[in-house]
């Protein structure tokens, strides 16, 4: 028999493999849906200017992620509308700090 050294992180999932539970059916195809929803199927060339390039990189660096993950993320982020504005998201603050004032 072969014996694996697992790491703290495997034997965890070991241990807790019976614990898990099915999903309903419903629950499972809208997994399915995101899932598929989120595949990354085409490829495109896009033209970027140096500056905002470095920019991006040193961005996804300090996020920990590849370039390409971040420029994907802020995209989908943006088609999904929930990419706000840094001035957008500092007046909506304070508006909000005004409401607590009154």
């Amino acid at each position: 028999m072969i014996k694996y050294n697992l790491t703290q992180e495997e034997k965890r999932i070991e241990e807790e493999i019976d614990n898990l539970k099915t999903v309903s059916k419903e629950k499972k195809e809208r997994i399915e849906k995101i899932i598929e929803r989120a595949k990354k199927d085409k490829a495109i060339s896009l033209r970027i200017s140096s500056y905002d390039l470095e920019k991006i990189k040193e961005k996804a660096q300090e996020e920990g992620v590849p370039y390409q993950t971040l420029i994907n993320m802020v995209l989908h982020k943006y088609v999904m509308n929930r990419l706000i504005e840094k001035e957008e998201l500092i007046k909506m603050i304070n508006i909000l700090k005004e409401k607590e004032a009154i």
